[in-house]
């Protein structure tokens, strides 16, 4: 019996340890999304007037996306991503 006190009493000491950390990391995880989700706003509506994009922007682009994406970004930004995925590239 003391064992399984022993064994209940350490999880709760490491389960309240990381629960902060899980909080902090959740919290890091919503803001990357949503500076991710601004920089490719700002990069869409830059060129939406024109629909032309430059190469080293189109490039950031989709890396942005990539990231937003394995971070489980919601799919708003999909649309957005075909849209400029189609605009003219110039160099």
């Amino acid at each position: 019996m003391s064992n399984a006190a022993a064994l209940i009493t350490e999880f709760g000491i490491v389960a309240g340890a990381l629960l902060p950390v899980a909080v902090v990391i959740v919290c890091l995880i919503g803001g990357m999304k949503c500076l991710l989700r601004s920089e490719m706003l700002r990069t869409y509506y830059h060129g939406k007037d024109t629909e032309k994009i430059r190469q080293f922007e189109l490039e950031n682009f989709v890396l942005l996306y990539k990231a937003y994406k394995a971070l489980r970004g919601n799919s708003f930004i999909d649309k957005i991503y075909e849209e400029v995925m189609e605009r003219e590239v110039i160099t």
